[in-house]
């Protein structure tokens, strides 16, 4: 008991590969990661806004031990920003080459 209008939804061939190539993958994966960098950066300089403060026992988080923490933090960023941009660029490289292989293999 079909209807002719369900044979004719079915789809006729194979269904496109979902698939990503490994290096295509990594290069999303790592602007991702690079798109989320300063979401952390934002989340890190915030962190000593939840540090004490001056409380009934005097013990406050040192001035200098803040701007320490900030300064490491800022050049840590740096050094992950500068780590992701040397991957994306060799990643970059290795897709390019691959390509032109690529073609003459066909």
């Amino acid at each position: 008991m079909t209807a002719e209008g369900e044979s004719e939804r079915k789809p006729s061939g194979q269904r496109p590969s979902v698939f990503l190539e490994r290096q295509s993958y990594r290069r999303r994966r790592l602007t991702d990661a690079a798109r989320l960098l300063p979401f952390l950066g934002a989340a890190l300089f915030a962190l000593p806004l939840l540090w004490p403060g001056l409380s009934a026992e005097g013990q406050a988080v040192p001035l200098s031990s803040a701007m320490f923490y900030i300064f490491a933090c800022w050049g840590g960023l740096i050094l992950v920003g500068l780590i992701f941009g040397m991957a994306a660029r060799r990643l970059r490289t290795r897709d390019e080459s691959e390509t032109e292989a690529d073609q003459w293999r066909r």
